[in-house]
């Protein structure tokens, strides 16, 4: 299981089958800079492009910083909800009766 920025980072990337360049295309970032990352350990990146990493990898900072984080159920709910609170409103409601529609299967 990969534990530094840099190992996590390559793995999430090949997990998409996305190339530096497909990675830098979706962050916003340059394929150099992310090139640095997977390959010079010492580089830390600024929160922004972190975050902006994080996104695009459907991940959270803290996962990809701490070198002890698992991507568990609590990761998974932050990554949810990041998604879910950058929708429109109209959209939030449509999910929010499924979610009631599903609950009342039980």
């Amino acid at each position: 299981m990969p534990t530094t920025l840099s190992e996590k980072l390559r793995e999430l990337r090949k997990k998409r089958d996305w190339s530096l360049d497909d990675l830098a295309r979706e962050a916003g970032a340059s394929k150099s800079y992310l090139w640095e990352l997977e390959n010079r350990p010492e580089r830390k990146p600024s929160a922004e492009k972190l975050a902006d990493i994080a996104r695009v990898l459907d991940v959270t900072t803290e996962y990809l910083l701490d070198e002890n984080a698992t991507f568990d159920d609590a990761q998974l709910k932050e990554v949810f909800f990041r998604k879910f609170n950058r929708l429109e409103h109209d959209d939030k409601n449509r999910i929010m009766d499924m979610i009631d529609t599903w609950a009342k299967k039980k």
